[in-house]
């Protein structure tokens, strides 16, 4: 295929730049050292800009966590967040007093509509080994239509996870949002930007073994599509060399043949879909269509810190044995099968 498939390629920073509908991506990888009692390192944290730490220091960060690495409680409006871990456990709690425990290839995904306050936190379970965190969040955009409905979050256990496999065993894609040669994701939340097959949003994590080849079918013209190649050495992308740690962004209505020529296994994520098409005012963590939009999150959230904060600590850990569960505001409670 001609490199004219390809429309731009830029290097990946730590925020990753996406296109509408998608608002940014994020990979955090942290190889963190064995937990403490309290689920935080057992390693000083001496030398650390303690609330703000994302220096990468040693190889892990405690991000806003003092005690334990994640992101203490804090406001989101009008967007949501797909949060996909590949390695190690979060712990959520927020302001309707829902709760879970995921990791490990679960997806949560979350919609703040008109505003709630969640906690992301990485309690670090073993004590005798290491425990290395990975994973994904990614923001998606809501349309105006959309940006106050009710908060909801769904989770997708990786137990359950659609997954596309070549027959030679050598591809495999987690499906997360979209369809992919006949494989359908998992309901996304009612009110999210991908509820509507029309828009056909799709976000997949894909594994290359070295060697392995896989034709990425064609999507619908007119619509967004980006290729995040994260880990490996090299990737033939259209006939085109990409090497790790590059973006590309793609045309959607033709397929691309991606082929590993690297001696380890190559991963990438794609995301793609129709775009929203809409003014985007982003301040922090809302994200709405007029700068006024923004100064009401702003008063709402002041006002009543969108249903306040039912935990004792914003940096709420649940208990060390707990299993992976999910406790919605409704007091219905998940687990995954075999927990």
């Amino acid at each position: 295929m001609s490199s004219d498939l390809i429309l731009d390629i830029q290097p990946l920073g730590f925020q990753w730049k996406t296109l509408d509908p998608f608002l940014f991506c994020v990979h955090h990888q942290d190889f963190y050292p064995a937990g403490n009692a309290q689920m935080g390192p057992q390693d000083s944290l001496g030398g650390r800009n303690i609330g703000q730490d994302f220096q990468r220091k040693d190889g892990w960060n405690m991000y806003h966590g003092q005690q334990v690495p994640g992101f203490p409680g804090h406001p989101h409006r009008g967007f949501e967040t797909v949060t996909i871990v590949q390695k190690g456990v979060v712990d959520h709690a927020d302001s309707l007093g829902a709760a879970g425990r995921y990791g490990n290839g679960d997806v949560q995904w979350m919609t703040a509509g008109k505003g709630i306050q969640h906690s992301e936190m990485f309690p670090l379970l073993r004590q005798d080994a290491d425990n290395t965190m990975e994973l994904f969040q990614v923001w998606v955009n809501l349309p105006a239509a959309s940006k106050l409905v009710s908060p909801h979050f769904t989770m997708f256990w990786n137990e359950n996870m659609p997954r596309y496999t070549s027959a030679d065993g050598r591809v495999t894609v987690d499906v997360i949002a979209g369809d992919l040669q006949g494989i359908s994701a998992l309901a996304p939340p009612p009110d999210s930007w991908a509820a509507d097959p029309r828009h056909h949003l799709g976000i997949w994590l894909v594994r290359l073994a070295a060697g392995a080849e896989w034709e990425m079918p064609a999507t619908v013209s007119g619509h967004n599509r980006s290729l995040y190649f994260f880990q490996g050495d090299t990737l033939t992308l259209a006939g085109k060399e990409l090497s790790s740690g590059h973006s590309a962004r793609l045309r959607p209505e033709h397929a691309v043949t991606l082929k590993n020529t690297g001696q380890q296994e190559a991963r990438l994520l794609v995301l793609q879909g129709q775009p929203i098409g809409e003014p985007v005012a982003h301040y922090g963590p809302f994200v709405m269509n007029s700068r006024e939009e923004l100064q009401q999150a702003f008063i709402d959230y002041q006002r009543d810190q969108f249903g306040g904060w039912p935990w004792p600590r914003d940096d709420q850990v649940h208990p060390r044995e707990s299993k992976r569960f999910a406790r919605y505001d409704d007091g219905r409670e998940e687990h995954p099968a075999g927990e």
